[in-house]
């Protein structure tokens, strides 16, 4: 059985339902994602990923890059 990690990121800057896509298909597209689910009105992404696929500073890194502030993250393993 596969290792996997639930990964949220609380964030701000997401303002409208595009930022909302634009964040989901970066998310989506790292390796060993299986799910991601984007929380608009909480300002939060949610991520199901296979233990040492991806990283927490990956998914950090691709938000922060689309130009959203990463306010807190929380790991809990599956």
């Amino acid at each position: 059985m596969v290792a996997m990690e639930e990964i949220t990121v609380s964030l701000s800057g997401m303002t409208c339902p595009s930022c909302m896509t634009k964040i989901q298909k970066a998310v989506e597209g790292r390796p060993g994602v299986s799910e991601v689910k984007v929380l608009f009105n909480a300002g939060k992404v949610k991520a199901h990923v296979e233990d040492h696929m991806t990283s927490v500073q990956d998914l950090t890194s691709v938000i922060t890059q689309l130009g959203y502030t990463v306010d807190k993250v929380r790991v809990k393993e599956s």
